[in-house]
């Protein structure tokens, strides 16, 4: 069977709609990561360190213990910083799709734990009120619905991979 009939068979059950906007979830979800990156990236003052020395709830001494040590601050930004970019550019590119969404479910899954919405850790957040479910957890859904479907492969170099 050659690589188009592989090909044809791992996308054939899904409709042109739905493959396009599973490829076009996954672009804005990459360029969500990517921009993230860039900025950080970009910016010489930026540290996870008041974000981390702020965390509420039951982590917050792990967090605040973790921004208080310089080697692990400065290499938690290194990865931050990378992370986001790589997963972000991955993700945009549609190639190493399933390493990207389980790398960008680990970083959402950090984010959402280090400021967790949970009814009695409530802190009025800038862009509203959450319980239990915040911005961070439907990005996280919408990763997992990249890493379980053929995301990479629809309109992603992916496809590129694919064997007979």
């Amino acid at each position: 069977m050659s690589n188009n009939g592989t090909l044809q068979q791992k996308l054939g059950r899904y409709s042109s709609l739905q493959l396009f906007f599973l490829a076009f979830l996954r672009m804005v979800i990459g360029w969500h990561f990517l921009y993230e990156g860039y900025v950080k990236l970009t910016s010489s003052s930026w540290s996870a360190a008041g974000y981390m020395h702020t965390a509420p709830g039951p982590f917050a001494k792990i967090f605040d213990t973790l921004a208080s040590t310089p080697w692990i601050i400065n290499s938690i930004d290194i990865f931050m910083k990378y992370g986001l970019t790589l997963v972000g550019l991955a993700l945009m590119l549609g190639i190493f799709t399933r390493l990207a969404s389980v790398g960008a479910a680990a970083l959402l899954l950090l984010f959402y734990f280090s400021n967790p919405p949970w009814f009695n850790v409530i802190s009025m957040p800038g862009e509203g009120s959450y319980l239990i479910v915040n911005k961070n957890l439907v990005e996280f859904a919408a990763v997992m619905v990249l890493l379980v479907f053929p995301s990479g492969l629809a309109m992603g170099f992916d496809r590129l991979f694919i064997k007979e």
